[in-house]
């Protein structure tokens, strides 16, 4: 029986709400785990609060701007971006009084990259994966009720460029996500679509937990993840969950994604499956 809470939002246009937050807190409901503990520091909080205030639709803001998007009072905020900018983390233009992330900030993102164990494993395998099919591979992460990209190789049909390392999309209508989910236990999927906020970003995205379980299963059978047009329009993804026997658990998913009009037909996906499955198994640690 479909429910209240099944009912999906109307479609969006392509791309939307495409978010390329690197560092995001984790999802709703998680972010403020452990916050009541004597070890957690609201400083640090307010400073991530003053740096996320930025995203890539609001690339520069006044003083009041990052009050009212932070929630607080002027000082404070004055505070915060005075700190932030003299550490080398903002900039401000004097011309028109306003603040923009400085290139300190990469600096988060380079060192979490270059020491990243799954990042280091993964690289060669999606960048054969692509010489071989001339396609966009991609390595993410499953990160609260999103995946984030942590390695992208872009092939010359890219369909969305501006898709980069550190962007966030939905898992639910991901090809990535979907592999991912498809591995994790029943709890587990329940807990994240019940925080999931299930809309329509083109006519073809399934929003149904009922359907999105049926799918999780086949997927979990065959061994990965296959949807078309689901977030992007004009976009075929196919993807293989990596897993750490060490941990007993998945760590990621490789994922391989052409266009529509490059799309050859049916005996196209069998391929593809094949090949990131092949890539992930590389990837996955199998044991000590």
């Amino acid at each position: 029986m479909v429910t209240k809470k099944d009912i999906p939002e109307g479609p969006q246009k392509r791309g939307a709400n495409v978010k390329a937050k690197i560092g995001r807190p984790a999802a709703q409901g998680t972010e403020n785990a452990g916050a009541d503990s004597p070890l957690y520091v609201n400083s640090v909080e307010k400073a991530m609060k003053v740096l996320m205030a930025f995203d890539g639709q609001r690339r520069q803001l006044s003083l009041s701007q990052i009050a009212a998007l932070t929630g607080f009072d002027m000082s404070t905020t004055q505070r915060f971006t005075y700190t932030l900018m003299t550490l080398g983390y903002l900039a401000k233009d004097e011309d028109i009084r306003k603040y923009e992330l400085a290139p300190q900030v990469l600096n988060l993102a380079y060192h979490y990259l270059s020491s990243n164990d799954l990042v280091r494993r993964a690289t060669p395998y999606l960048q054969h994966l692509s010489q071989e099919t001339e396609e966009t591979t991609n390595l993410t992460i499953l990160d609260g009720t999103d995946i984030v990209f942590v390695q992208r190789i872009v092939s010359r049909h890219v369909l969305n460029p501006t898709v980069v390392t550190g962007t966030r999309l939905p898992a639910y209508c991901t090809a990535s996500g979907l592999a991912m989910l498809s591995v994790r236990d029943s709890h587990e999927v329940d807990d994240i679509l019940g925080r999931t906020d299930l809309k329509m970003y083109t006519p073809y995205t399934v929003v149904y937990k009922s359907r999105i379980k049926e799918r999780l299963a086949r997927f979990r059978e065959q061994g990965y993840a296959h949807i078309r047009e689901e977030y992007f329009l004009g976009d075929i993804s196919t993807a293989a969950a990596v897993t750490d026997a060490r941990v007993g658990q998945v760590v990621g998913a490789v994922n391989l994604a052409i266009t529509t009009a490059r799309w050859s037909g049916d005996a196209e996906e069998k391929r593809h499956a094949d090949l990131v499955m092949s890539a992930a198994r590389a990837v996955s640690i199998q044991g000590r």
